[in-house]
């Protein structure tokens, strides 16, 4: 059996419009346009000195018009990610893009003018207004920016022309990625086909598939490089005109996030890199009989592991079983993604790569977008994926300003969601030999989102530095990712010439830079919260569903209060790490 020859479902986007061309999309630009317009007239320069109830009001039209406009924005970014490599997509999702940086641009006076109220004031207006209170989350986050705030001229000028600055650079990257093919076996492959050959059970598939892409990367190098020059140094100017100490601190601030705090997880994750991937991948090189692993070797099933494919229907029962045993609520969300065609599973030429969960609108509902291939890498990210479309839609009874999760917590039912299925398929196999095979893919899976990306988020702080300093070349910034990679992954592994090139691929370096510490963050985060589930004596699914409900009302002292854990303490992230290492002593028994 093929599973990619099988009939996956594609999304229905027609619960948000039912083509580039539904008449509906030109109503809601236009009415966003008047809204806005109106909005403008009504309220610019006004705000300090309206009452309580007045600036909720203010506040409540804002959010209808945004999210309005999110819904637009949120249609021509899934076609567009469906299909890139299609024209009239791309030039729908351009002029998409232009109308609503023209409408934001109308009501962008008012974020700025907000946060030009002084404390005292806008304390006096929350006494006034109950309604207002709920909304302060929101405010605060906003306000948060007050310092790196810059004129109102000089805000408009660069919202504007992002479209045509950082914006028109990520599309290129997007558009040449897409359009990349990989010459294997006399085939040309997509990107995501050619990743998915690195996990065959044939080594020879393996290595022709990663010298092919390294090949590839190689010839587009110097695009793809100068396209991360550029992006770089545009941060750069933005950092420094708005004062961030470093390039990590607009994220930090973005993601809720205190800077100690993501150098306390990275400095943890940094020293285990020896107790965790350095011992791991030693251990994979002994069952493979070999001193050292090629790169492509890194990923690869282990010599005894079977290559059964897994069907979509399977995969889809095993992820809602493993929901549903934790709790029928969870599970009966996530159902709902399969009952409607809300997830898009098949590869296919122009489609992203890899697998995001896009929530749209609260007015609507999410949709996944996945690259199915049948491996038990697979299920795990339809796992992964549907915790944030649950999340997504646990959330989004906040409406649209407040469900909005930071990306630090936004990783957290993902994960957990990975974590539920794992241990339900681990806990229903009793064969020793799968026992080890399942648990080297887990322990796989989380060196891949913990020491991995924070190698990934190293290279970033070694490259936006080091780019402070002038243009780089291909070369120093292939020398600064292999740096981070021998550092990260031990001496286990062999790295051939074509590696250096790698980093160009990965669209987080992109699209949002410093993202990658995120996954890292939701790991170590939820490892300990299961390990909290595990010794609880109940209630534990409750206090769960309501931390995802919450959305963007509490930060994360607040929501992971109930369970006990508290981030900004060091032993926190130990303790997260510490169920990795278990996971690998459990394996070097069973070897």
């Amino acid at each position: 059996m093929n599973v990619i020859d099988k009939n996956l479902p594609t999304w229905d986007l027609s619960d948000l419009y039912t083509s580039t061309s539904d008449p509906a999309i030109k109503a809601d630009l236009d009415a966003a346009r008047k809204r806005s317009d109106t909005f403008q007239k009504k309220y610019q320069g006004n705000l300090a000195g309206l009452s309580g109830d007045e600036l909720i009001t203010a506040i409540t039209e804002y959010e209808a018009i945004s999210e309005l406009c999110g819904k637009i924005g949120s249609y021509s970014q899934l076609m567009y990610a469906g299909d890139s490599s299609d024209a009239v997509i791309g030039q729908f999702y351009q002029y998409i893009r232009e109308q609503l940086t023209a409408i934001s641009s109308v009501t962008l006076f008012f974020g700025l003018e907000l946060n030009r109220i002084e404390d005292d004031v806008l304390e006096a207006k929350y006494d006034q207004s109950t309604a207002l209170r709920r909304y302060r989350p929101w405010l605060d986050e906003n306000r948060s920016y007050r310092p790196h705030q810059l004129s109102d001229e000089v805000e408009q000028v660069l919202h504007e022309r992002h479209i045509a600055g950082s914006g028109a650079w990520i599309r290129l990257f997007d558009q040449t990625m897409a359009d990349l093919r990989f010459p294997i076996y006399g085939e040309d492959l997509t990107m995501s086909d050619a990743a998915n050959m690195l996990s065959s059970t044939n080594v020879e598939d393996r290595k022709v598939a990663a010298k092919s892409i390294g090949e590839v990367l190689g010839k587009n190098i110097k695009l793809l490089a100068h396209i991360t020059n550029t992006l770089a140094k545009d941060k750069e100017i933005d950092d420094r005109l708005r004062n961030f100490a470093t390039p990590v601190s607009a994220r930090n601030l973005s993601n809720q996030v205190e800077d100690n705090v993501v150098e306390a997880l990275s400095t943890a994750v940094r020293d285990s890199y020896e107790g965790l991937s350095h011992r791991y991948y030693r251990l994979k090189a002994k069952w493979f009989g070999v001193d050292r692993l090629d790169y492509w070797d890194r990923n690869a099933p282990l010599p005894d592991a079977d290559d059964r494919e897994i069907s979509w229907d399977k995969a889809r029962e095993t992820v809602l079983t493993a929901y549903g045993e934790f709790s029928p609520d969870l599970a009966a969300v996530g159902k709902r993604f399969f009952d409607n065609a809300w997830i898009d599973v098949p590869p296919r030429a122009g489609k992203s790569s890899g697998a995001f969960a896009h929530p749209t609108v609260p007015s609507a509902h999410p949709y996944l977008l996945l690259n199915y291939h049948g491996k038990t890498r697979d299920v795990m990210t339809l796992a992964h994926e549907l915790g944030h479309g649950v999340h997504q839609v646990l959330a989004g009874d906040q409406g649209y300003f407040l469900s909005d999760t930071p990306l630090t917590l936004a990783e957290t039912a993902s994960v957990f969601g990975e974590m539920l299925t794992f241990q339900s398929m681990l806990r229903a196999e009793t064969d020793p030999k799968m026992r080890r095979i399942m648990l080297a893919g887990k322990v796989e899976d989380m060196l891949n989102t913990v020491v991995r990306q924070i190698a990934f988020f190293e290279f970033e702080k070694a490259l936006h530095d080091a780019r402070r300093e002038g243009e780089l070349t291909v070369e120093e910034i292939c020398a600064i990712w292999l740096a981070v990679q021998h550092d990260s992954l031990g001496d286990a592994i062999r790295f051939d010439d074509e590696y250096k090139y790698y980093w160009s691929y990965i669209p987080h370096f992109i699209h949002s830079p410093f993202y990658v510490y995120a996954y890292a963050f939701g790991d170590c985060l939820v490892n300990s919260l299961y390990d909290v589930y595990q010794n609880a004596d109940g209630g534990f699914q409750q206090k769960y569903l309501d931390m995802l409900k919450a959305g963007g009302t509490k930060r994360h002292q607040e929501l992971l209060a109930p369970f006990g854990l508290d981030a900004t303490d060091p032993a926190f992230w130990q303790r997260g790490l510490n169920m990795i290492k278990s996971f690998i002593d459990e394996l070097e028994e069973l070897s």
